[in-house]
């Protein structure tokens, strides 16, 4: 049985009501925002405290910027705590942040390190119980329900994505087919046998599937999935209706950082599919000027940086998550959303002064019928300048010399006419570009540092 929610919002409802259906997991998900705020003032003086009493760098970063847990009087004080960056897991690599003795660290998980060490984040029993709750609540927002069969492509192991939905279905008594990641015959197999509801998984790896069925002579709008959970990159609005539109479900996403908990710091709800309600009691956001560091209004796009409110092993002080977007007011839940992110400031690439998305592309190539959503930018630096070239595949159905170089200019016009840069764009035929088995690579940086 789940964990029940903080006295104050009173019981959990109960699931399974046939005759009065249930909109929400938890009672906190419509509490108002002056009970929100009431509880998290609270759970932040405790985070606040908890980890300046117990994580020694969190505590002289606080010293340095002359900041005290009991300076938090309301929640705008919080702008005077300093941030927390991957930079600061890397230089405490790989315990020097937790919060409680490692012996009580009951699961390790780790990035892929490829930018460096690994960031290395712990869980006692009590964030392991809260994740699932969190994931739970999640999966019931996206609109998976209790006996759904759900299958988990996402990897297991050191990756926060294949566990955390994995506990979480179970948690909200989801029947769990842990497939894992690649392999993508057997998983066309698979879904096929076992007629699954919902599926978790990248956007991407979502076409890499429908290429599978479709290579096995099977219509990928005729499968019995429903539902497909995706998060872990970018999705843009033409891509989910891309993807929408040739499986034939609801594609709606989910966000996390394996630095706050893994999935399950936001979700969409499949009632409204309009940005990712982030689960405000657990995850305190703001939006910062990226340059700055001042907070902004809600509204105004920026950087996302999260406080966690209730972790024990690992508590985050104002992480900055690097990702672009705005807080928006609550619509299906009264917890406020997250807009659809506009990339990473870190993902940013600055081509001769200007700054550029690869989602910016990816949006000018869904809007060809000729070009298949597969592309990958790749960026060069001959005689001192930056250049770029697109590869994008073709669609199967488009065929012809003149089609290919058709699209190929007009793409190329929509990069310079919309985004201000002028790129080469190299059409090449389907299936040339090597498919996603969770993440996409979306960009080949071949610049020397």
């Amino acid at each position: 049985m789940h964990a029940k929610a903080p006295a104050a919002w009173g019981k959990l409802l109960k699931m399974g009501n046939k005759e009065a259906p249930q909109e929400t997991w938890e009672a906190i998900e419509t509490a108002s925002r002056g009970e929100l705020a009431a509880l998290q003032l609270e759970r932040l003086r405790r985070s606040l405290a908890h980890a300046c009493r117990n994580v020694a760098p969190v505590r002289r970063k606080f010293e340095r910027a002359g900041a005290h847990p009991d300076d938090l009087k309301s929640l705008p004080d919080l702008a005077k705590f300093p941030f927390t960056t991957k930079q600061d897991l890397r230089e405490a690599y790989p315990f020097g942040l937790f919060a409680v003795p490692r012996e009580k660290i009951v699961r390790l998980h780790a990035s892929s390190g490829t930018t460096g060490k690994p960031t290395v984040v712990g869980y006692t029993q009590a964030d392991l119980d809260m994740w699932a709750n969190v994931m739970a609540r999640s999966i019931f927002a996206a609109g998976g329900r209790p006996g759904d069969l759900l299958h988990n492509t996402y990897g297991y192991g050191l990756f926060t994505g294949g566990l955390g939905f994995h506990y979480g279905a179970e948690r909200l008594g989801c029947s769990v087919i842990p497939m894992s990641g690649g392999q993508t015959e057997k998983q066309v197999q698979l879904i096929t046998d076992f007629q699954p509801k919902i599926i978790c998984c990248t956007p991407s790896y979502l076409l890499t599937l429908a290429d599978g069925f479709a290579e096995q002579g099977i219509d990928p709008a005729t499968t019995s999935l429903k539902l497909a959970l995706a998060g872990g990159e970018p999705c843009t609005r033409e891509m989910r209706a891309a993807i929408e539109a040739r499986l034939n479900l609801d594609v709606v996403e989910c966000y996390g950082l394996s630095e706050i908990i893994g999935p399950g710091v936001a979700m969409e709800c499949l009632e409204t599919k309009d940005g990712l309600t982030i689960w405000e009691d657990h995850f305190y956001p703001e939006i910062i000027d990226p340059a700055t560091g001042e907070v902004l209004p809600d509204g105004e796009f920026g950087e996302l940086v999260i406080t966690s409110l209730t972790k024990e092993a690992l508590p985050m002080i104002r992480y900055r998550t690097r990702d672009l977007t705005r807080l928006l007011p609550g619509t299906a839940r009264t917890m406020r959303r997250l807009d659809k992110l506009a990339g990473r400031s870190d993902d940013m690439l600055i081509i001769r002064g200007v700054n550029v998305f690869p989602s910016q592309i990816e949006e000018l190539i869904l809007k060809s019928p000729a070009l298949a959503p597969h592309y990958v930018i790749e960026v060069t630096r001959p005689q001192h300048l930056d250049e770029i070239e697109v590869q994008v595949e073709m669609q199967a159905e488009a065929a012809g010399e003149d089609v290919r170089r058709q699209a190929a200019a007009e793409l190329q016009h929509q990069i310079k006419s919309y985004i201000g840069i002028s790129a080469r764009v190299r059409v090449v035929p389907t299936a040339s570009i090597e498919r996603s088995v969770g993440k996409a690579r979306r960009v080949v940086d071949k610049r020397s540092k």
